[in-house]
């Protein structure tokens, strides 16, 4: 597996200003992931990332992607893919084969299950 730069810390917290455009900045890797705040029982993460990650999939959560800038490519085990630009959002529902591409630098929000394997089961 590739070394993705995956942060599980809760880096902020709550009642706690999170200055996004500064995050996005401050990360240097092609693939970096972390973890902003805990809402409840999910877990929203910044991702800052350009290649592509593994297939895998999620049996028992859900995941949703908000891309702020940039375009990510979601392949759907079976042939779809969806392409999702600028403020765009997606869901995938659990159990279901995916993998995520970014063929230039992309930002995104991700929000899931706190329990989550970023990796995948």
């Amino acid at each position: 597996m590739p070394d993705y730069k995956i942060h599980l810390d809760d880096k902020y917290g709550q009642s706690t200003l999170i200055d996004i455009p500064a995050e996005i900045a401050a990360a240097g890797e092609d693939w970096f992931n972390q973890t902003l705040t805990t809402v409840n029982d999910a877990v929203v993460r910044l991702g800052v990332i350009q290649g592509e990650f593994h297939w895998h999939k999620h049996v028992d959560e859900d995941e949703f992607f908000l891309v702020l800038d940039g375009q990510l490519l979601i392949d759907i085990d079976g042939g779809e893919t969806v392409t999702l630009e600028r403020h765009h959002g997606y869901t995938v529902p659990r159990n279901v084969i995916h993998r995520t591409r970014a063929p230039r630098r992309t930002a995104l929000l991700m929000v899931e299950s706190a329990g989550v394997v970023p990796t995948g089961d």
